[in-house]
């Protein structure tokens, strides 16, 4: 395995001069924050030896490389997930690769599910725990020492400092914010009404489909993560309607701005 990481970082070394030091994850409807990165090199996923490749329409399958907010950084336009038919090591290895090419801090954006009641769609969740409820563990199986312990401690799993400023960043720029945890699960359907409520009892704020597999694996490897969500629809009983993907990508691009430039300046100031 250490092997095939080491083929994708000299294939990614030897196609950009950028050594990035943040690392970014653009999830459903939320690409456009590349539009802020200034681009120096773009790699499709295709062509990275060992790379899986993005089978979801809205996920373009590029690695960017270029600047944002006075880092170099790189942003993965398009992640993969548990129910395109990837194993979780095929899910979370482009996170091990970033963390080999020098990425000391991740940023991980998602669409979900809202299943608190004081929840609005278009609602900007800043993720301060999460529940792995994935029929699975990225870690199970043998533990590379070189990347991290094989019992990792996840008792914050999101960087509380992180956390404040996206939120001190919001309140300066009169953005509604809110706060909770996100719950995994595999998909690709969305959930039951009785799936929504068992999801709230439990304790999550938000439900779904990624995120949660790529913070392990970056905690396993000691990077500080933040994580933001763009709630595109509401499990909350009396709210809960019929949702397509288009749909969900218009609530996500819809409330983009606002969380682009969260993002852009919590990378400049952290």
């Amino acid at each position: 395995m250490l092997t095939q990481f080491k083929e994708s970082v000299d294939f990614i070394l030897s196609k950009t001069s950028v050594k990035p030091t943040v690392g970014i994850v653009l999830g459903t409807g939320l690409g456009g924050l590349v539009n802020e990165i200034e681009v120096i090199d773009e790699i499709s996923y295709a062509e990275i030896p060992n790379f899986p490749v993005s089978t979801v329409e809205s996920h373009s399958g590029k690695l960017i490389f270029g600047n944002l907010g006075g880092k170099a950084v790189v942003a993965m336009q398009g992640r993969f997930h548990y129910y395109e038919g990837y194993d979780f090591k095929q899910v979370t290895y482009p996170i091990r690769v970033m963390k080999l090419l020098g990425i000391e801090k991740l940023f991980v954006s998602n669409a979900s599910g809202g299943v608190n009641p004081d929840f609005i769609v278009g609602e900007i969740m800043i993720l301060n725990d999460h529940i792995n409820f994935f029929p699975g563990n990225p870690l199970i199986g043998k533990n590379f020492d070189e990347l991290g312990p094989r019992f990792p401690d996840m008792s914050e799993p999101y960087c509380p400092e992180m956390i404040q400023l996206a939120k001190d960043i919001a309140k300066e720029n009169d953005i509604r914010i809110a706060e909770g945890t996100y719950l995994g699960l595999t998909g690709p359907t969305l959930e039951t009404p009785a799936e929504y409520k068992f999801v709230r009892t439990i304790g999550a704020d938000a439900v779904g489909m990624s995120t949660v597999p790529e913070v392990i694996v970056a905690r396993h490897m000691e990077i500080p993560c933040f994580a933001i969500s763009i709630i595109t629809d509401l499990g909350v009983p009396g709210k809960i309607k019929k949702v397509s993907l288009a749909e969900v990508i218009e609530v996500a691009s819809r409330q983009e701005p606002k969380m682009t430039l969260i993002l852009r300046e919590l990378i400049a100031r952290s």
